[in-house]
């Protein structure tokens, strides 16, 4: 099962109180290091992954081990990078 926005778009309006631990599988995320805060910036129909806004630097792990923290909590999930470890575009495994 893939992510997609119609699937689970209270996720990216990040509104209080939608229940998105029912979710497991993978997602496609782009992520764009060294931002003002951790937040979704939205879905990108052309590449098919969600755009995501880590505030950590992609030095030494820190924006992998922020972008792990920050979908963990989202999803109250176990979250690991199945691919892109040193690249903005990477696939996550939910479970």
């Amino acid at each position: 099962m893939s992510l997609l926005p119609d699937s689970i778009s209270a996720l990216s309006a990040g509104i209080p109180g939608v229940n998105t631990s029912n979710f497991s599988g993978r997602v496609k995320i782009l992520v764009k290091p060294n931002a003002k805060k951790d937040e979704l910036l939205g879905f990108d129909e052309s590449r098919q992954a969600w755009k995501v806004a880590i505030s950590a630097p992609p030095e030494d792990n820190k924006a992998n081990i922020a972008v792990i923290k920050f979908f963990s909590k989202l999803t109250k999930k176990k979250v690991r990078i199945v691919s892109g470890l040193t690249s903005k575009e990477k696939l996550l495994s939910i479970s």
